[in-house]
């Protein structure tokens, strides 16, 4: 049976069809049947909260555990649920022993909000966050590794990388990046938030110590619904986003890091909803398809706007980032208010312009994006000869 087109998976999402939604990156949206569950899961929440908060979640979590576990190609005991793949982040550096002129290495390239956590958690203990500059466009990507390890210094104790980025959708080399680190003692950190059915992961094989992701962006699950991977060795260290029942002696790691208080713990449970969702679409052939679009996509905006593409093929997935012939702040603003075209515009100049293609994105989105672009370069260029 052939893979559903993406006009067919649209129809399974609940985005309005007015708009172009080419920002599946962001925040990702969750198709109609996995809401559906993780609202009846809020239901039984309400019916009898008790017992389905004392008596019934411990179970239904570790099941669900268990099915992410199996899909990340990790032992359940080693991953626990968390909000986001930055507070997984967080925990991650929050957890290291760091010290007066160790240093914290990742490229320019990572995500804003992990910069300032890892700056936070340097400054506290003395230690240095070193960023090493990417130059882009990249021509291969082992100029990406071989400049990020040429920042490795004595003082080095962490890596810290994506395994997407985010302002520039790359996908990282990141198996030669970890098994570098690792081979010089380095801890290593990654932020996998793009990564979950986006890109292959294989946790057991990566190796990385941390490894943090989201499942509410290309998993396709509800908000909220992240989670953090640690090694053994390392879990010990560990500690949850607040100390509560989870920090009783003998505690797992796992009850640590999700014993935070009430919560609702819907988003978690509808993880396998999520997850059995894409297997019965082909999601493969999904996800080949949508590459494929991606870099077509990215050829025609790289003609439009007379600009290189940031990276080769090979780093390419389902986001493409192109850069603007100038800074347009406004950009993105003015093409969903004139044009209904959701797309972010950002990086340090506001001249990068990132396309996701997602499951149900087709060409013809695409198209709508090109015309509303050319349109809005024109009417730049026409108030500029004023």
């Amino acid at each position: 049976m052939a893979a559903p087109t993406s006009a067919e998976l649209r129809r399974e999402f609940l985005l309005d069809p007015e708009i172009a939604f080419l920002n599946h990156g962001s925040f990702g949206s969750c198709p109609r049947p996995v809401f559906e569950q993780y609202q009846a899961w809020q239901h039984e929440l309400e019916r009898e909260p008790i017992d389905f908060l004392d008596r019934r979640a411990p179970n239904l979590l570790a099941a669900a555990r268990g099915s992410l576990a199996n899909f990340l190609g990790c032992a359940a005991t080693d991953v626990a649920f968390v909000q986001n793949a930055t507070t997984g982040v967080n925990l991650a550096a929050r957890s290291l022993d760091l010290g007066p002129g160790d240093e914290v290495l990742a490229t320019d390239l990572e995500y804003g909000a992990c910069d300032l956590a890892w700056e936070w958690v340097c400054r506290r203990s003395g230690a240095r966050y070193v960023r090493a500059s990417i130059p882009l466009p990249l021509d291969d990507p082992r100029t990406l590794v071989e400049t990020l390890f040429a920042a490795v210094t004595a003082r080095t104790r962490v890596l810290y990388v994506s395994h997407v980025t985010s302002e520039t959708g790359l996908v990282m080399p990141l198996e030669e990046i970890v098994a570098r680190a690792l081979e010089l003692g380095l801890v290593t950190i990654v932020d996998g938030a793009h990564a979950p059915a986006h890109v292959p992961v294989d946790l057991s094989r990566l190796g990385a110590d941390f490894y943090s992701g989201n499942c509410h962006k290309w998993l396709c699950a509800p908000k909220g619904a992240g989670f953090l991977h640690v090694q053994p060795e390392h879990q010990e260290r560990v500690g949850g986003a607040i100390v509560s029942w989870g920090h009783s002696p003998g505690t797992s790691f796992v009850g640590r890091i999700e014993s935070q208080g009430t919560r609702d713990p819907a988003s978690w449970l509808a993880v396998p909803d999520a997850i059995r969702f894409q297997a019965e679409r082909d999601w493969d052939d999904v996800r080949d398809r949508c590459r494929r679009l991606t870099c077509e996509g990215r050829r025609a905006l790289c003609d439009l706007l007379g600009t290189e593409p940031l990276a080769p093929e090979s780093m390419v997935a389902q986001m493409a980032t192109v850069r603007l012939p100038h800074p347009a702040p406004a950009l993105a603003d003015r093409l969903f208010e004139h044009h209904r075209v959701e797309i972010p515009v950002g990086g340090p100049e506001d001249d990068l312009l990132r396309l996701s293609v997602a499951a149900y994105t087709t060409r013809e989105e695409i198209d709508r994006l090109l015309a509303a672009l050319a349109r809005e370069l024109d009417a730049e260029h026409g108030q500029g000869d004023e």
